[in-house]
């Protein structure tokens, strides 16, 4: 396996703006009518699984893995809020990003996330086995 595209340094953003969808007291991770976690946890997992995916050959893809998150600040329905990612390294098939949300006020949230690379047919065969 090749990956000579992913280097140290490459970077992605992601933006769109919080829908009442969006909320923590439409997910159920809360009751408020704020930016909930779990969906500025999946802004993050874009913009890293798209720089990836963008510079791998079509038979690859990533997974993410890791999760390391402080959403720090709450953003209301109709706020754009973006993520930043940053490959920091790249150790094999284990991709190491350092990642940075913000709204249009501000940082929101602050982590590190991880991701493997994997062969597309052979991951989704072995999640197909579990059927």
């Amino acid at each position: 396996m090749n990956f000579e595209n992913l280097k140290v340094g490459l970077k992605n953003s992601v933006a769109q703006f919080v829908t009442e969808n969006d909320t923590a007291l439409a997910v159920g991770s809360g009751s408020l009518k704020v930016l909930a976690t779990p969906k500025l946890i999946a802004i993050v997992e874009k913009a890293a699984a798209d720089l990836v995916e963008k510079n791998l050959s079509p038979e690859f893809t990533s997974v993410g893995t890791l999760i390391n998150f402080e959403h720090t600040a709450p953003t209301p329905i109709n706020l754009k809020f973006w993520a930043e990612v940053e490959i920091l390294e790249i150790e094999g098939r284990k991709i190491i990003f350092e990642v940075a949300t913000f709204d249009e006020r501000g940082e929101i949230g602050r982590g590190r996330h991880e991701r493997f690379i994997v062969n597309r047919e052979k991951f989704q065969s072995k999640a197909n086995s579990k059927k």
